[in-house]
């Protein structure tokens, strides 16, 4: 008796060839990833498009008037105004230093502290209870204290943007760290690495996703510590033109301000996201092989 021929195989045909490769799915051409990442793109450029056609209507029917909010047209020739007379630059480099040095200083912080709270028993009773308390303080009510402290210049800004930016860090780290694998930390020991080692090869690329999210959180909260370290008596700076455009009710200027303070933190965003693609690769593919 011959044996049954297997559903959608050809007489004849040997396993594993032709029928057998009707099920399998073909490689997905590169051009697909790319109209997926184009597709994205669109996606989400629509919000902020939608919001600009918005604004736009609403003042041009009148429905917003200047005095509550200028009109785009308003606020484009107000950054040209800002341009031109070397504001706007000078304002955005001082508070891109004090964001960048406190943002330093703040990570530098959490990293440090995280690893050897997440890393040592010692560092975890010593150190963990202490600074979960502190990171439920929010930052904004230690603006009258580093006053006291430090009085208004810079030191108290920097300071305020650092303690602001550590704990995001902090947290991330601990949790990266205590998370990573302690049979491989048990079998780099047995290798006679020390704990500089096994933390510089083992613990900080095991706990790469938790700092970079660490990182993404801690350079957003750095813009928005910044708004808050410019409200000490700044006299220059994106807080201080916000202060000056208040006192003179240019909404206008008030509108570039609030604009720049949201190009900073979205700048921050695709800066981490460009350190996500370059340094963890296999996590930038999102369903369909388009990228996330």
């Amino acid at each position: 008796m011959t044996a049954p021929v297997a559903a959608g195989r050809a007489p004849g045909e040997s396993p594993g060839t032709g029928g057998d490769t009707a099920g399998l799915v073909a490689p997905r051409p590169s051009a697909h990833r790319a109209r997926s990442r184009a597709s994205s793109l669109t996606v989400r450029a629509l919000g902020p498009v939608a919001l600009l056609v918005l604004w736009w209507v609403s003042s041009a029917t009148g429905l917003l008037t200047p005095d509550v909010l200028a009109s785009p047209a308003q606020v484009l020739r107000a950054v040209g105004e800002l341009w031109g007379n070397g504001q706007l630059p000078d304002a955005l480099a001082t508070s891109l230093t004090r964001s960048g040095i406190g943002l330093v200083i703040g990570l530098a912080a959490g990293l440090v502290l995280g690893i050897t709270t997440g890393f040592t028993r010692l560092g975890d009773e010593l150190l963990d209870s202490s600074l979960q308390t502190l990171r439920t303080v929010p930052f904004l009510s230690l603006v009258p204290l580093f006053m006291v402290w430090f009085g208004i210049n810079e030191t108290a800004k920097i300071l305020l943007i650092a303690v602001a930016t550590t704990f995001p860090m902090y947290v991330s780290t601990v949790g990266g760290v205590r998370n990573t694998d302690r049979k491989l930390v048990e079998a780099m020991r047995s290798f006679g690495l020390g704990r500089l080692a096994i933390v510089r090869q083992v613990v900080l690329p095991g706990a790469l996703p938790s700092l970079l999210a660490g990182l993404r959180l801690s350079m957003t909260l750095s813009v928005i510590a910044l708004i808050a370290a410019e409200e000490i008596n700044a006299t220059e700076g994106i807080g201080y033109l916000m202060s000056q455009a208040q006192s003179y009710a240019r909404t206008d200027v008030l509108a570039v301000c609030i604009l720049v303070y949201g190009l900073l933190g979205l700048t921050a965003d695709v800066l981490v996201r460009g350190l996500e693609r370059v340094l963890m690769p296999w996590r930038t593919a999102g369903p369909g092989g388009g990228a996330r």
